[in-house]
């Protein structure tokens, strides 16, 4: 009992990183695809509710500790500006869970300063989607016998 509790809590972790990772791990470990489903939204939203919230002070706080050097536009900033003038709130949270990590789609949301709830909207809806699109995914190439769950 106590394993099959630290594997969800692993699980759940990793989601709170990335959330293909659920997806992918989760069958390995026996869990049905509405756990797998539940575990993502569960790590995905902690991310983006706790870094929606603490964004603007670690980004004044935090980051001075790590980088010495104020480099105003590195590539990743510069990739960060263009997603997010390119899509707007929508496309940010659409890609948030396909292209940059929970952290990452939060952070940048919340230092353009995007509405909060919106921005909770929209990570669930789509965090949803791409968790459900994932996960069949998964399933499907495992029934498929592509891939191995063990």
């Amino acid at each position: 009992m106590l394993e099959k509790i630290l594997t969800y809590i692993g699980i759940y972790l990793l989601a709170c990183l990335k959330s293909i990772l659920p997806p992918l791990l989760g069958p390995g470990v026996g869990m049905s695809p509405v756990e797998i489903i539940v575990i993502t939204m569960a790590g995905l939203m902690t991310s983006v509710v706790l870094f929606s919230f603490l964004g603007e002070k670690i980004k004044k706080d935090v980051l001075p500790l790590f980088i010495k050097k104020q480099v105003k536009f590195s590539p990743r900033s510069r990739r960060m500006v263009r997603i997010w003038a390119k899509y707007g709130v929508i496309g940010t949270c659409f890609l948030t869970p396909l292209i940059l990590s929970p952290i990452g789609g939060s952070l940048l949301v919340s230092t353009v300063g995007a509405p909060r709830k919106q921005v909770f909207f929209y990570m669930f809806i789509f965090g949803l989607f791409w968790s459900v699109l994932w996960t069949f995914s998964v399933d499907w190439l495992i029934n498929l016998g592509l891939i191995n769950s063990n």
